[in-house]
């Protein structure tokens, strides 16, 4: 089935809600205050189906003091119905509507004249000529104009046609599932159910989702596309989602759901923004951003400005985690005033130098995303994740690595999902090369440098350590890499080394890792060496990382036999008067003197038998 949202806009009182009632016999104004007001006040959704086409209504309000309802329904617009009163014509409503959906970027528009049994002819064509000549300022398309009386029903099935004509949704389907929430409820017996527009792709039922706002996991126990029970809900369909496990507190208006994983929140985002006629949008001032069906307050931070700006850049901080992707349309308004329209640049705060961050947002506002990526891995010279580019570019991951194999000097990570600038490569080369010379007799392996430099992929080390064989300053050795100087096989001259090591620590050893990391040597072939050491009885394995020469336990031993004879007893406290070990040792040298058969352990004390 193809699926279409249109929206209305239109100065109150020029008979949208009619007009929707007309065609599909919905109610829309339907609560107490709505219908004593005779206004509609908050959003209203409804459809209309033919055959395998679903159109898909938002009804919003006109109220000048409830655009910020209007501008809620509208980020979920395919096409905008622009409803004018014969009668009155073009109004302060008119005008606010058409410029808010122009600054979201909402082309398509229909545009339909009402009430024109109020009217004659005459002034029928004077009122269109009218309202054609106004749209003409702006850079719509118009896919058709209807006039319409609701009195009138051949005038509605006549637009009723035009509207399914219309057959496909203008949206870009991106790579993952996203749907900003624009009503909560929970009708008893179900649980918390909420509605708004699938904005990427499809969810099914069972599905789990991912709450951004509040950072909670939750599963679609039911969904319903305008009223009726379906097993997936698919771009541009209004879709009502049960959801599991959430409270009704737990989630509002705005909040964002996806899936797990896709979006990050950071409390400040990057755009480029275009004011209204006379506008002016000031430096370090409070705004209301509307992003989806969120409302939330913002400082305005303008790029290389410190005081009003008719175009350009600037970052929005707020006091709240902002869920976002790059492209996504803003609106910035003061009290009930709208100030400009922008794009989401940048949906993620980087530590970035002043110089970079321009290089960057130009970049993005050109989408030249090979620029973008240059920046950012300037940036990022530990590496940029690829996986980011879900939410930087709104590109799918597929379409990230071909860019990113597209890239000179980087090396791509594919299975890492990791991009890292070549002169990186450099600084591991460097890293390694630093540790042999220090130690000629170092034997490290890929895991053992990566324990080292735990931002550095396996591969990209991999790669580093390939061209350090290539230049002949290692030698590999299974997967072991040695000093290419070093001809002979000297693992017997690293036992004699760890031998030496341990007799020196005598009673307080310390553990295997640290040694392993003091020598420069890999920890399986660590490892391997204690166990021989361990098998020959020259070093004795008293805990799993704790490991002594066999003359410094034979030492401790006879002393603390001696401790029994002398006290006739042997315990934590009369053994750390003698020896001011850790408690770590003292428990340990005592446990193993359960081994021997002459003596006992009576309560905490050991003594002879």
């Amino acid at each position: 089935m193809s699926n279409i949202i249109i929206g209305t806009a239109g100065h109150i009182d020029h008979g949208k809600t009619a007009l929707i009632k007309a065609l599909n016999g919905f109610e829309g104004d339907s609560t107490n205050e709505e219908k004593q007001r005779g206004i509609t006040i908050d959003l209203s959704f409804s459809n209309l189906t033919k055959g395998q086409q679903n159109i898909a209504f938002i009804d919003v309000p006109g109220h000048e003091k409830l655009v910020k309802n209007m501008i809620a329904g509208a980020f979920g617009f395919d096409y905008v119905m622009i409803v004018v009163s014969a009668a009155e014509g073009i109004k302060p409503q008119t005008v606010e509507h058409l410029e808010i959906i122009n600054l979201l970027g909402l082309k398509e528009i229909i545009v339909v004249i009402t009430k024109k049994d109020l009217v004659t002819l005459e002034q029928l064509e004077e009122k269109k000529e009218q309202l054609l000549m106004f749209l003409d300022t702006f850079d719509f398309e118009i896919k058709f104009i209807h006039e319409v009386s609701i009195y009138e029903k051949e005038s509605i099935e006549k637009l009723k046609n035009s509207l399914f004509s219309i057959n496909n949704s203008i949206k870009q389907e991106e790579n993952f599932f996203r749907y900003y929430v624009d009503r909560v409820f929970s009708p008893k017996g179900i649980g918390t159910v909420v509605t708004g527009t699938i904005l990427g792709k499809k969810i099914e039922l069972n599905e789990k989702i991912f709450i951004c706002d509040s950072q909670m996991e939750s599963k679609i126990k039911n969904i319903q596309v305008h009223n009726i029970n379906a097993l997936e809900a698919n771009i541009s369909n209004r879709a009502a989602l049960n959801l599991q496990g959430v409270n009704i507190n737990q989630i509002k208006r705005g909040d964002l759901i996806t899936k797990k994983g896709h979006i990050r929140g950071f409390d400040g985002i990057d755009i480029s923004f275009k004011c209204l006629k006379d506008k002016k949008l000031h430096h370090n001032q409070t705004y209301t951003l509307f992003i989806g069906a969120k409302k939330v307050e913002v400082k305005v931070l303008l790029f290389d400005c410190i005081t009003t700006l008719e175009t350009g850049y600037a970052t929005l901080k707020a006091d709240e985690k902002l869920y976002c992707i790059f492209g996504e349309k803003i609106i910035l308004r003061n009290a009930n005033d709208t100030i400009c329209g922008g794009k989401v640049l940048n949906p993620i705060i980087d530590p970035m130098k002043k110089n970079q961050k321009r290089r960057l947002l130009e970049a993005l506002d050109n989408s030249d995303f090979t620029a973008a990526y240059k920046e950012l891995l300037d940036a990022h010279k530990k590496g940029l994740g690829i996986i980011s580019s879900t939410q930087r570019f709104a590109l799918s991951h597929e379409r990230a690595i071909e860019f990113a194999n597209e890239l000179e000097n980087v090396f791509v990570d594919v299975k890492e999902l990791v991009i890292y600038p070549m002169e990186t490569k450099d600084f591991i080369k460097d890293f390694i090369k630093i540790i042999y010379t220090k130690n000629t007799y170092a034997l490290l392996s890929n895991a053992s440098i990566n324990l080292r430099l735990k931002w550095a992929s396996t591969a990209f080390i991999q790669s580093a350590l390939d061209e350090l064989v290539n230049e002949d300053f290692l030698t590999r050795d299974v997967s072991l890499y040695k000093n290419s100087n070093i001809k002979e096989d000297f693992t017997k001259e690293l036992e004699t080394v760890f031998l030496h090591r341990l007799k020196q620590e005598d009673i307080t050893p310390t553990a295997p890792y640290n040694i392993y990391d003091d020598l420069d040597i890999d920890r399986k072939l660590g490892d391997d060496i204690l166990k021989s050491l361990t098998a020959k009885k020259q070093v004795i394995r008293l805990q799993h990382n704790l490991f002594i020469h066999f003359e410094s336990l034979n030492k401790i031993v006879k002393e603390m036999k001696n401790i029994i004879k002398e006290d006739g007893f042997i315990d934590i406290s009369n053994f750390k008067t003698r020896f001011d070990l850790s408690r770590k040792y003292l428990i340990t040298y005592l446990d193993y003197l359960d081994n021997y058969s002459n003596i006992k352990k009576v309560e905490n004390r050991r003594v002879f038998v």
